[in-house]
């Protein structure tokens, strides 16, 4: 199984870039789909960012495109989330997951291993 760890959060002002990575532990990294998620205070869990596990498919939340930049790196078990031209709403705390097969990869709940989530504050 996948252990997760999110790094890089923190207190950013509107406009700036942030990046947070989410580090694996166990084998099946390689092989598997990983998620980046969020949830604002008093909000459902929403999808942010996917990437395959090959990376031959990243796809955003509308509210993201073109801001926000999901890789991973296999050799160093890492799924990385860049955010740049931050917005007060992008504010949450940001959770990675994983999961080794997907039917829909913006349904949280098939995503089998979460991450604690790191917090992410834009200040305005």
């Amino acid at each position: 199984q996948v252990q997760l760890v999110e790094s890089g959060g923190g207190l950013v002002q509107a406009g700036g870039s942030l990046r947070v990575s989410c580090v694996a532990s166990g084998r099946t990294f390689s092989r598997s789909h990983m998620g980046w998620f969020r949830q604002a205070p008093g909000k459902e869990r929403e999808f942010v960012a996917f990437i395959s596990s090959i990376s031959s498919i990243r796809t955003y939340a509308d509210s993201v495109k073109g801001r926000f930049t999901i890789s991973r790196d296999n050799a160093k078990n890492t799924v990385y989330l860049q955010m740049n031209s931050l917005k007060p709403d992008d504010t949450a705390v940001y959770y990675c997951a994983a999961s080794t097969g997907l039917a829909d990869f913006r349904n949280r709940y098939q995503y089998t291993m979460w991450g604690q989530g790191t917090q992410v504050t834009v200040s305005s």
